[in-house]
């Protein structure tokens, strides 16, 4: 249910106050632990006991208050941020069409802090480079002008700080941390849904740095429209400044996302290595990085050189199960690759830009299914020696151009993973 992380964080704070043949009380001094097992965890706590004893069973939470005299050493600590990662930087950011807006606005922000596009809100999926804008803002400003002061956190840490500067009676601590910088960065705004008190400080710290020309920046997984539990009037300010989007990379970026994923480690990845992992992973940036460094780490173990064979060894757990390959599948395939419709594929059109994938595609129909040529032609309503004479020209282009035949190769690897 919970991998090492959530459960360090989130499990060990709990403690049992109750227990009875049908029922368990759970308790915790921190509101943000049952806030997130209660949205969370709670049902799968319950299947388990449920499982484990063979009967109805349920699982309740109570807050227990802390100490009021606070530890001298803790009531006088300063609130930590979190650091800034060295290479989450513009120049390190590979821009596609998915996410040139998003960059440019936030390289905009970096160069003019507080002039425009105030906030700037950020918004897409898990994984696919919010958080590497959010650094590289901050990296760029204090390069521009040293002394800025820039704060970035999570929301997570956000609520966290303010629980506990409110359980210590220390929220003088809290705003001069928060409303005393030049820059504030934070991270998964969504989750500030539903806490009321901190939205209630955090509209005044928002409403304190906007007010007075200072730049505030968020990313979230989706636009404030659609965050559950927010307040109208934190709503309408997120969205007075800019709101831009980052959609999932197309296959050109994610190609060029691993080609420097694999320099900045000291790789030149083959063409045909970076194809196959770059059509295994579609949706997710994060994702695509891991299937590179567990490949990389693969072949250094083994001491083996990078190929395609090498590739499907590492990732063979991960891999979408092998389906049986139809003369429609590699058509699709070979469709999407280029850019083009199935139907013109199969159409009468003649141009260049068409008649080349409808040849790659019969050309992959006998390579991978060993069909016969009256078989492609039927096909692609086309006579047989069309199929034939589509065969022998593409097999001329893959032994003249090593590009090309790199790109077969990625073709038929993708059919004929293990």
């Amino acid at each position: 249910m919970l991998g090492d992380e959530d459960y360090e964080t989130w499990v060990p704070p709990l403690q049992v106050q109750e227990e009875t043949k049908d029922l368990l009380v759970l308790t915790s001094d921190k509101p943000i632990v049952l806030d997130w097992i209660k949205d969370h965890l709670i049902n799968d706590l319950e299947a388990v006991a449920r499982s484990h004893f063979g009967r109805q069973f349920q699982v309740r939470l109570g807050s227990v208050q802390p100490s009021s005299v606070p530890n001298q050493k803790e009531s006088t600590r300063r609130i930590q941020t979190l650091p800034l990662t060295p290479h989450f930087t513009f120049d390190r950011f590979v821009i596609g069409p998915s996410n040139q807006f998003a960059c440019a606005a936030a390289a905009a922000v970096a160069e003019r802090p507080g002039e425009t596009y105030n906030p700037l809100f950020i918004y897409g999926g898990s994984g696919l480079g919010k958080t590497h804008l959010l650094h590289a803002v901050a990296h760029r400003a204090v390069e521009k002008k040293p002394g800025l002061r820039v704060v970035y956190l999570t929301t997570e840490q956000f609520v966290n700080e303010f629980i506990y500067c409110l359980q210590t009676k220390d929220l003088d601590l809290f705003r001069q941390t928060f409303r005393d910088v030049d820059i504030l960065l934070v991270d998964d705004i969504q989750f500030i849904g539903g806490k009321e008190a901190t939205q209630q400080e955090f509209f005044h710290t928002f409403n304190t740095l906007q007010s007075s020309g200072r730049q505030v920046v968020f990313t979230s997984d989706c636009r404030p429209a659609d965050i559950k539990g927010l307040e109208e009037r934190l709503r309408t300010r997120f969205m007075q400044g800019l709101l831009t989007d980052i959609q999932p990379p197309d296959l050109e970026t994610r190609c060029a996302i691993l080609k420097e994923k694999g320099r900045a480690q000291g790789w030149d990845l083959p063409e045909d290595v970076v194809l196959f992992i770059a059509r295994q992973v579609q949706n997710n940036v994060r994702e695509l990085e891991g299937c590179l460094n567990r490949t990389i780490a693969f072949s250094q173990l083994r001491n083996s050189p990078l190929t395609t064979d090498v590739v499907r060894q590492a990732l063979f757990d991960i891999l979408p199960e092998e389906q049986e390959v139809t003369p429609n599948h590699i058509i699709r395939f070979v469709a999407q690759h280029y850019g083009i419709r199935v139907s013109d594929i199969k159409g009468r059109n003649n141009r260049r830009s068409i008649a080349l994938p409808r040849q790659v595609s019969m050309f992959l129909i006998r390579d991978l299914l060993d069909l016969s040529y009256p078989e492609i032609g039927r096909l692609f309503s086309k006579h047989h020696s069309t199929a034939m004479y589509a065969v022998e020209t593409i097999g001329k282009m893959r032994r003249s151009n090593p590009d090309f035949d790199a790109t077969l190769t990625s073709f038929t690897d993708h059919f004929q993973r293990p």
